[in-house]
């Protein structure tokens, strides 16, 4: 199993990119990991425009064997125990990649809602989609330390 993690647009701030990337390095420890940034869409009058270009954009790259959690205000919310034995049960299904989509700024279209297998939340409070990358990317880490019984965790 692939585990990737896509986001729409780059990464602005410095700090979020060096917390990212530090917990990016060590996700390769435990399973197979790719980062895949999606150009922005330009040129558009809307947010509906942008969330539907967007979404066709990400279409457009998945395979019909992947499975797809989306990152969304209105997922389901995890402790970091209980994340950690999704992602050990989702690494069972038999699909070649796992790809955790971060949609835009203005969230994601419901093309996108309606193609993922599963749909997050990693809190009921509102961050920047820019600021759950790195919140994503150490629950990921986390959940890999939890499942293999590292420290990490209790620290």
């Amino acid at each position: 199993m692939n585990l990737e993690v896509w986001w729409i647009g780059k990464t602005d701030e410095k700090y979020l990119s060096q917390g990212i990337e530090k917990y990016s390095k060590k996700i390769p420890h435990y399973i197979k990991y790719k980062e895949v940034t999606i150009r922005d869409v330009k040129n558009t009058k809307s947010p509906t425009d942008l969330r539907r270009l967007e979404s066709e954009v990400v279409l457009n790259k998945l395979s019909s064997h992947d499975f797809l959690i989306l990152c969304d205000e209105k997922g389901k919310t995890f402790s970091s125990i209980l994340f950690s034995k999704k992602i050990e049960k989702w690494m069972m299904n038999g699909r070649k990649r796992m790809i955790f989509l971060i949609a835009g700024a203005y969230g994601a279209h419901d093309n996108l809602k309606e193609r993922a297998d599963f749909t997050l939340s990693l809190s009921p409070m509102t961050y920047s989609h820019q600021m759950v990358r790195l919140i994503l990317v150490e629950q990921i880490y986390r959940a890999f330390t939890i499942i293999r019984n590292e420290k990490y965790h209790n620290l």
